[in-house]
């Protein structure tokens, strides 16, 4: 494990707080995200709200594009961060490319769904723990909560340095610089910063000018936006709506077990099986832990599915539905649930990149909405009815992400976004990323 002990010395307390910062805001989108589906399971809360909140995230991505692309990383967090004290409600925009060294940038990346499941935990048990009220202090106490983080955020921004990859797209290259610097005292030696900062100047300098939407279709950047595309589909049509955002509606209705108890059970084994794989990621690598994760997935559904095809589904059957359901999330959170984010992020055309993140997070947000909206009718007795037997239709998706997965993404592992981005437009097959060593690139003439 000298490995991982190796790993932490790069995290001075710049890049600790700034990954702090970082993860702490999607801490706080998750928070209203699992506070609502697990509220969905009270009775005072579903008498009062319905669930369309995906609608609400839709308009975010839009808005802090807007705020992103102009004002920075830092100037975005504290605006959002802003106007989700008055709204309670935060909306998210990728930063992964705040300004981690590159080394270190997966690790960043893989903060946000960790905070996801650990926001998780801690909704989840203030959930339970107010359950038993007979009022509407049910779930007020948990939204509530929701004003907490922003304020943090507000109050440590101030102490982080500017992306340095923005403050180049800025002309500010001496900014950029001390930036980088910050993130990097004390963990690299002058001449690796120097290097990592020459590969930033590169990479941006030969951008030219941002590029249009329209480039994202264009053959040479084709392969790369099926990507992207493909891995946000997979992330959301999979079924993890079915677990999380609805599981423990569905446990209710089941009648056997605790929901409340189930939606922290399967938050607290999420968040230790995401900080163990967070652990050996990049020893791994991406293209073994997403088809492990799919591999998971599809047995843990399809099992689930046929438990209920013989009715009536007995109670010790029933169980083995609810059970099946948390190995479901063990699956998801250890790949499809945070490397669709690092995929993302490494696959991306630099110079197209704020167009990738925005048609990525189209997409991943509008299927959560088609999918959160399609499984009450598909699962519910009042409908169409198939219960855990929808299990077969998400099962179907998760054998096709494991042959995706196979075939179409890349190893990327150990690569900083400059050396990726040059193995694309050098024409390298994806199934040689892996082989190929990106760090001699630079040296051997990629800067002329």
């Amino acid at each position: 494990m000298d490995w991982l002990f190796d790993k932490a010395r790069y995290f001075n307390r710049t890049l600790s707080l700034s990954i702090f910062v970082i993860a702490l805001s999607t801490f706080n989108y998750g928070f209203d995200n699992q506070a609502f589906a697990t509220a969905q399971a009270m009775d005072t809360f579903t008498k009062h709200f319905g669930d369309l909140n995906y609608l609400g995230f839709a308009t975010g991505v839009i808005l802090g594009s807007l705020i992103l692309a102009r004002l920075g990383r830092r100037w975005w967090m504290f605006t959002m961060s802003v106007i989700d004290t008055h709204n309670r409600h935060y909306h998210r925009q990728p930063c992964s490319n705040y300004g981690c060294p590159g080394s270190q940038l997966r690790l960043l990346v893989g903060t946000h769904q960790l905070s996801l499941t650990l926001e998780g935990v801690v909704i989840n048990a203030v959930c339970y723990g107010t359950s038993g009220l007979p009022d509407n202090r049910a779930w007020r106490i948990p939204l509530g909560l929701f004003y907490v983080v922003p304020t943090i955020i507000v109050a440590s921004i101030f102490f982080l340095p500017e992306s340095p990859r923005w403050l180049i797209r800025q002309n500010r290259v001496e900014e950029a610089k001390a930036s980088l610097q910050r993130l990097c005292e004390g963990a690299f030696k002058a001449d690796q910063v120097d290097k990592e900062f020459r590969e930033l100047e590169f990479a941006l300098e030969n951008e030219v000018e941002q590029g249009n939407f329209a480039e994202l279709f264009r053959e040479k950047n084709l392969k790369r936006t099926f990507i992207v595309v493909a891995v946000n589909f997979f992330e959301q049509a999979t079924g993890q709506a079915f677990t999380s955002q609805y599981g423990g509606v569905y446990v209710r209705s089941l009648k056997v077990f605790n929901p409340m108890l189930y939606t922290l059970m399967s938050s607290c084994i999420s968040s230790f099986v995401m900080i163990c794989i967070l652990c050996i990621a990049d020893k791994v690598g991406r293209r073994k832990l997403l088809m492990l994760s799919s591999v998971i997935m599809l047995s843990g559904i399809i099992t689930m599915a046929g438990l209920g095809v013989n009715e009536p589904v007995t109670t010790q059957r029933m169980k083995g539905v609810i059970s099946l359901m948390v190995v479901f999330g063990v699956g998801f959170a250890g790949g499809w649930g945070w490397l669709t984010y690092v995929v993302v992020t490494e696959v991306n055309s630099l110079r197209l990149r704020d167009h990738t993140f925005h048609l990525g997070f189209a997409i991943n947000v509008c299927f959560n909405f088609a999918v959160n909206f399609s499984v009450p009718y598909l699962v519910f007795e009042d409908e169409v009815g198939l219960e855990s037997k929808v299990g077969f239709i998400f099962g179907a998706v998760a054998f096709l992400s494991l042959v995706f997965t196979y075939f179409c993404v890349p190893e990327c592992k150990g690569k900083t976004l400059e050396q990726v981005d040059r193995l694309f437009n050098n024409g390298f097959r994806l199934r040689d990323f892996g082989k190929t060593d990106g760090s001699r690139m630079l040296d051997q003439g990629a800067v002329g």
